[in-house]
């Protein structure tokens, strides 16, 4: 029983402590909240999809490609919004419920999740194939959530239809999409990847993780959490425990064990992607909750994620 608090200890601890230097660098103004933002867009836009194309590219696609899994990871995450959208009857604000539905199953896999498949196995191909599956499903669900829970004044401002283009444009266009189509496409020619070429790509690669967590810390915004407790605690609450406890014993059913467990736990129970408030944003919300479910479930995710993995290697599923 030690070991394995000692492993899950070991697996989150330094994402934690990542993030807690994010928050020291931000009171002590090393890095502002412009600083930490471009940060972010650096990881976002650059260094991780360059870690995704690193790790997709040398996979032996006629042996590891899983199909089955990337449509399970889709229709897992399809059931978890459905649960999300259920959950928000409780929330009275219909701006509000959209911020909450969002906020209540979009993860930040991107980078807490892939940051901590490569703590834990020092690869993140598991992650790379879920990504495929869900990545686009958040988008797409979310403009429409979004879309439907707007009031009249945003509706006629942004149409569903050209919001549906947008959101499809962006989906192409991705950085994290781009980086593993390019994985993808540079696996399946079996291109040879030249050592100069690789060692700049594995630097660029290692990037990725330590400075994407330092700037979710640096970005925390303590001020918006305590403003919106009420609807914002709730989805947190859902994002970190409660989609979890219904899932993953459907995904123990279906017989993921191991690497593709843990990635689908990563799905599940990640801390809220930062892109939800950007998007919530861009669609005329206010985005108050959405900042403050991203601070909650981001720190929450700490405790929880220990939690979960313990359990699942107690139990010998991880």
């Amino acid at each position: 029983m030690g070991a394995h608090l000692i492993f899950s200890l070991n697996a989150t601890m330094p994402v934690f402590l990542l993030m807690v230097l994010g928050i020291i660098l931000r009171r002590i103004g090393v890095v502002d909240a412009a600083f930490a933002s471009r940060l972010n867009m650096f990881v976002f836009c650059v260094a991780l999809p360059v870690l995704l194309f690193r790790d997709i590219s040398s996979v032996d696609l006629a042996q590891e490609w899983d199909a089955r899994f990337v449509l399970d990871c889709a229709l897992i995450t399809l059931a978890s919004i459905v649960f999300a959208c259920v959950a928000s009857a409780f929330v009275k604000s219909r701006a509000t419920r959209g911020e909450f539905i969002q906020g209540a199953y979009r993860s930040s896999v991107a980078i807490l999740g892939v940051a901590l498949m490569q703590n834990i196995y020092g690869s993140s191909q598991a992650a790379a194939m879920m990504i495929i599956g869900v990545v686009p499903l958040y988008n797409a669900a979310a403009v429409v959530i979004l879309a439907v829970c707007a009031d009249d004044s945003r509706a006629k401002r942004k149409g569903a239809r050209a919001m549906l283009l947008g959101v499809t444009r962006d989906i192409v266009t991705n950085p994290i999409i781009v980086g593993i189509a390019a994985g993808l496409l540079w696996a399946a020619l079996r291109l040879p990847m030249p050592e100069a070429a690789g060692k700049a790509v594995d630097a660029v690669a290692g990037l990725a993780t330590p400075l994407g967590l330092v700037a979710m810390g640096a970005m925390a915004d303590f001020r918006r959490m305590r403003e919106e407790a009420g609807a914002s605690l709730g989805a947190s609450v859902i994002k970190l425990f409660g989609l979890c406890a219904v899932f993953l014993p459907v995904c123990v059913a279906l017989g993921y064990r191991g690497e593709e467990l843990m990635a689908l736990l990563f799905m599940l129970g990640s801390a809220t992607t930062v892109s939800s408030f950007v998007m919530a944003r861009n669609m005329g919300y206010e985005g108050a909750v959405s900042s403050a479910i991203v601070m909650i479930t981001t720190l929450g995710s700490v405790f929880s994620l220990t939690v979960w993995i313990y359990l699942l290697r107690c139990l010998g599923l991880a």
